[in-house]
């Protein structure tokens, strides 16, 4: 189904959306010549304007031509927590008419290794507090690596407590090629003028699945400019708007729906580094924030919290999420605080966030919602592809114009995930869901294995082939449990080498999977087995443990 297909469709939004024909650079350029003095991010209470940000995005894509060598298509990787500088260096990357790599702050050396590798990056920005993971590839894998300081953006005053991570004062890394942000902004370079366009690469966002290593999903300055555009729209914001920033910018949601779409709406953008629910209820109360993009645990983290239990938040206009479904009670809970439903949508690394929304005037619980501008949906056979009815279960895919170019340098996984049906290209989700009567989807099951803690997607594939190196490991096999405040979190069942029986302990492994996966990859619970289930082809049955955890 499409948006003409729809009686449901909002009236007050186009069928059809025209996207600019620019690169996603245009938009701060534009929002900074219309608001020069409006304050584009707070940052604990300091401010920063659209036309000094353009100034430093300015001097920084200058620095990384003239002094890093960075050219048109090159690869650049960014890792930092969400702040100001995150926004500032990933479009100065785009300036640079470069390739943003974002990953994940939580990363670890093990991962920036593949991210590295595969993407070709040689320069780099990262956070003052990550530099350690990197520091051990500066030799030779990474020539150039920008290190921010967080409070170099604490210009003022403020009432909140700042975490260490943010008030530590800037540091001097004696590494060859290491260089402060703020040293880089003094050497005041002027850029090259831009020559990147809508249909260049914008942008590698790593993805993992059925496989153990992590998969870069291709995005043009297009494919990020709709939904950008899109969600700007769907979510009515305005240049007055104010967007509290705590989904994290380096995934498609936060990246999306807080900093590309509040930068083309000229809109300010309210930073949390981390999750912090009181934080969160002061930012809402003292800048009036309207809008809210999360994972319901957020939600019920700051109605709950003691601190916001005398704030105002009635200013919040939309709140919305996806990754994981809002329970009712929350919702209502929502409603009555602040006035406001929660808007739920469904979206992919692999399309840049939304493919399908909740219409503004009919938003329904535990539903993905209808497919938004441009985008063609349908429940099909998985092994057919034959296009199913309303009420019949099938695997969901998607068409539109926000679809990836596909994985780099992978075409097989590229020929796996985009199919031809009807003469059109649709990505296939995974995900089984159906649709109703009215046209609105709802998830019913995963076809892919995948843990979905808070919103953050685990690959068991990949926890596995980490956990395999453990010199203890003999067999593993990672499943979902379940987890009251996490929704779902990461188990796993481990077979140990006959001379390591009894001699490692649960908590050794999980101490071992700290320090070589991101955090929330991490087992929260190991179980010792002597062997795992298998089927008459001796393939792991990991679907039988899944089903014990959840008591099927």
């Amino acid at each position: 189904m499409k948006p003409e297909d729809y009686d449901c469709w909002p009236k007050q939004f186009p069928r059809h959306l025209t996207i600019p024909e620019t690169s996603l650079w245009q938009n701060p350029a534009t929002s900074a010549q219309r608001f020069p003095r409006k304050a584009l991010s707070v940052f604990y209470d300091s401010r920063v304007t659209y036309g000094e940000f353009l100034a430093t995005v300015e001097t920084m894509a200058g620095f990384l031509q003239h002094v890093c060598g960075v050219g048109r298509g090159d690869r650049v990787l960014l890792q930092m927590q969400n702040c100001p500088q995150f926004v500032a260096a990933f479009y100065a990357i785009l300036r640079a008419d470069a390739v943003v790599v974002p990953v994940s702050p939580m990363n670890v050396t093990d991962e920036l290794v593949h991210n590295i590798d595969d993407s070709g990056a040689k320069v780099a920005f990262v956070g003052q507090e990550l530099f350690d993971r990197i520091q051990p590839l500066m030799d030779g894998r990474v020539a150039h690596v920008i290190v921010a300081t967080y409070s170099d953006a604490l210009t003022g005053p403020t009432e909140l407590t700042v975490p260490d991570a943010v008030r530590a004062p800037r540091q001097r890394f004696d590494v060859p090629g290491a260089v402060a942000w703020a040293d880089a902004l003094e050497r005041d370079f002027a850029p090259r003028a831009p020559t990147a366009g809508a249909d260049d690469l914008a942008a590698i966002l790593y993805t993992s699945g059925t496989t153990g290593k992590p998969k870069g999903c291709m995005h043009t300055h297009r494919t990020l400019m709709c939904t950008t555009v899109g969600a700007a729209l769907w979510e009515t914001m305005f240049a007055d708007s104010v967007i509290l920033s705590t989904a994290p910018m380096f995934h498609v949601t936060g990246m999306q729906h807080t900093m590309n779409a509040g930068i083309y709406a000229g809109a300010t953008i309210a930073f949390l580094p981390r999750w912090d629910p009181s934080a969160a209820g002061y930012l809402i109360e003292r800048y009036g924030c309207t809008h809210w993009a999360n994972v319901p645990t957020m939600v019920v983290d700051l109605l709950h919290h003691p601190d916001t239990a005398g704030r105002d938040l009635s200013s919040l206009v939309n709140v919305a999420g996806g990754g994981s479904s809002m329970p009712e009670p929350v919702a209502k809970e929502l409603q009555d605080r602040c006035g406001v439903q929660y808007m739920e949508a469904y979206g992919m690394t692999e399309t840049i966030s939304q493919t399908h929304f909740n219409p503004p005037t009919q938003l329904r619980r535990q539903c993905l919602g209808i497919p938004t501008f441009d985008v063609e949906s349908h429940i099909v056979d998985p092994d057919t592809l034959a296009i199913l009815g309303p009420g019949e279960v099938g695997e969901i895919v998607s068409s539109g114009p926000q679809l990836m170019k596909g994985y780099w340098k992978n075409p097989e996984a590229t020929k796996q995930a985009l199919v031809d049906i009807g003469g059109r290209t649709f990505m296939r989700t995974g995900d089984l869901g159906r649709r109703d009567e009215d046209g609105f989807f709802y998830i019913a099951d995963r076809l892919k294995r995948m843990i979905n803690a808070s919103g953050y997607k685990v690959w068991p594939a990949e926890v596995e082939a980490t956990l395999f190196r453990h010199p203890a490991v003999k067999e593993a096999c990672i499943v979902a449990a379940p987890d009251e405040r996490r929704g779902e979190t990461v188990k796993a069942y481990l077979v140990l080498k006959d001379d390591q029986r009894g001699r490692v302990t649960a908590e050794e492994i999980i101490a071992w999977s700290r320090e070589h996966m991101a955090a929330y990859k991490v087992p929260r619970a190991v179980l010792f087995v002597d062997a795992l289930p298998r089927s008459g082809t001796g393939k792991v049955q990991w679907r039988a443990l899944q089903e014990q955890e959840w008591g099927v």
